[in-house]
């Protein structure tokens, strides 16, 4: 691991706090980029470092299952990669728990076979792969978690489930980000017949923002509304930035009772879509009174900045896109469409949001799994990116990219492992790491220190010094205020780079102190101290590439910015 890591680390969470005008909190986020409603779950923050050394699921040390079932705050690393084959549902009963899967050294973590079901309080999943599948006739969602507070699940990709994908409802503080949902298996084994279904998705303040729904024949997704808690003016849902594409018979529906954000969605037909399904964003449902609540309780909506690629009209006006369902002649016959109307946005608790076009681009560049993506992965993105369904017979009926089996796209692909760095004291960080950033590689107790930034202890620096530059790079030419226009704010820091002269152009608003470059891997190539506010230099010795500026102003305040060397 190169020396200047934790430096490169240090330019990059700058440069977040700069671009998207972060505030000093009291509260600080799970994580730099953790945002929605479950953006302040603190997870395993200031526990016991448990690291992952096998691929088997017993209750022994070194298996995932072992530091799962462990007490109290707890972060789980991982020493291998691979593909792990549980033995039975893999349940999260006891929170404060982070489980890391970026720690992998190689290609990744994956599970497999049952479903993992969170059922805790307080709990982070990053960069996992949830990919249950048929072989031990499991009539299950791969990821699942209900009834519960304070979660976020970041960049994980879930698929082949044969219920839902993945179902969140009932929740309180959650937030689903930046993750891939796809290929739920239709004709399975579930007992009711034909599934195929995204997730049943809602909560008390939950957030689900730029993730891709990919290749599900319902339940992209059906939003639970409040059937079981009968608490409608409780249920508060924001739903932006996500990209839905090729789904079969039903985008997204019900959502009986509770508010709503339908914002900047990105919805593509494939060639599993019902015709009639192409230019519906939502099909909401009147309450039929058989769960939880009265009869005739409806959701309220507000919906804007929704694309459909099939419809410039609904595009145009999204609410054209809002086709109520039959419930509502039978349960709710005196609520017209503009009952449903929500005039104003509801409150996001902050997201980086893109216009839908922006979004589609960054979901799909980054969403998932995606510090090394699989080839499940890259498959279901190429063909959200091209339109297409690679795999035309899903097994057992089913066609068009919408599949009954994992047998039909080839099964679980082989995840290499690498040799994972020497961590000495087994406190989390590697030793070259601790090294660089002159903690103590023999001693555990620096952990838990927030020395490097103030703020998040030293470990979490390091665990989010691995995903840094996608995390900066995903958040580019987003905003985090108004949603109604998306639109590119005055940059205090203005960058340009002239390949034919190799000069650099730099501009700010206030007199720059110190100016540093480093390149994308995180050395540090350029060092200036000036005094001034536009300068011109030349980058010594550069390559093609990209490059990272960092300087500090006058003020002290800290700006980055990329530019590229063609």
């Amino acid at each position: 691991m190169n020396a200047q890591i934790g430096r490169f680390f240090l330019v990059l969470f700058s440069l977040f706090l700069a671009g998207a005008g972060v505030a000093q909190e009291s509260q600080i986020p799970a994580f730099p980029g953790a945002e929605g409603h479950g953006r302040y779950t603190t997870g395993g923050r200031g526990g016991q470092v448990i690291y992952v050394t096998n691929l088997e699921d017993n209750a022994s040390p070194g298996s995932l299952r072992y530091a799962v079932n462990q007490t109290g705050a707890r972060l789980i690393l991982f020493k291998i990669s691979g593909t792990i084959r549980l033995k039975s549902a893999l349940k999260i009963t006891k929170g404060d728990l982070t489980i890391a899967g970026q720690t992998a050294p190689g290609d990744g973590i994956c599970l497999r076979d049952y479903p993992v079901e969170i059922q805790a309080d307080n709990v982070i999943l990053r960069y996992l792969r949830f990919r249950m599948g048929d072989e031990t006739n499991q009539e299950a969602d791969a990821l699942w978690g209900r009834n519960r507070k304070n979660i976020i699940i970041d960049h994980c990709s879930i698929s082949w489930s044969t219920d839902e994908c993945a179902s969140f409802y009932d929740n309180e503080n959650f937030t689903l980000q930046w993750s891939i949902v796809s290929e739920s298996l239709r004709n399975s084994v579930h007992d009711k017949g034909a599934h195929g279904y995204g997730g049943i998705w809602g909560g008390r303040n939950a957030s689900f923002h730029h993730n891709l729904l990919s290749s599900h024949d319902s339940r992209n997704p059906r939003f639970n509304g409040s059937r079981y808690s009968n608490r409608s003016d409780d249920e508060l849902v924001d739903f932006r930035n996500n990209v839905i594409y090729n789904w079969g018979s039903n985008s997204a529906y019900a959502a009986e009772g509770g508010q709503y954000n339908l914002v900047n969605n990105y919805y593509k037909p494939g060639p599993a879509t019902a015709s009639s399904k192409t230019t519906r964003i939502i099909e909401p449902y009147a309450d039929n009174g058989s769960n939880n609540q009265p009869a005739g309780t409806y959701g309220r909506f507000y919906v804007e900045g929704n694309k459909l690629t099939a419809s410039t009209v609904v595009s145009g006006d999204n609410w054209q896109g809002v086709h109520m369902h039959s419930s509502f002649s039978t349960y709710a016959p005196g609520v017209t469409k503009g009952d449903l109307k929500l005039d104003s946005e509801l409150p996001t608790n902050g997201v980086t949001t893109h216009s839908a076009e922006k979004a589609y681009e960054k979901v799909l560049d980054f969403a998932g799994a995606s510090l090394v993506r699989d080839t499940v992965d890259k498959r279901v993105i190429h063909d959200a990116r091209t339109g297409t369904a690679s795999i035309t017979d899903g097994g057992n009926g089913s066609t068009n990219g919408i599949i009954d089996t994992q047998t039909a796209v080839g099964g679980w692909p082989e995840l290499q492992s690498t040799e994972a760095p020497a961590d000495t004291d087994g406190d989390g960080m590697p030793d070259v790491w601790e090294t660089a950033n002159d903690l103590n590689p023999n001693s555990a107790s620096d952990a838990k220190l927030t020395n490097l930034d103030g703020k998040y202890t030293n470990v979490e620096v390091y665990l989010y010094s691995l995903v840094a530059a996608m995390t900066e790079n995903q958040k580019e030419d987003g905003v985090t205020t108004s949603i109604k226009q998306v639109e590119k704010r005055h940059q205090p820091l203005q960058v340009y780079y002239n390949p034919v002269t190799s000069e650099l152009s730099v501009n700010h608003d206030f007199k720059i102190e110190k100016l540093q470059i480093y390149s994308i891997t995180g050395i540090l190539i350029y060092s200036e101290v000036v005094n001034q506010k536009n300068l011109q230099l030349k980058i010594p010795n550069s390559q093609q590439g990209i490059y990272l500026l960092r300087i500090q102003n006058e003020k002290k305040q800290v700006y980055a910015e990329k530019f590229r060397n063609y």
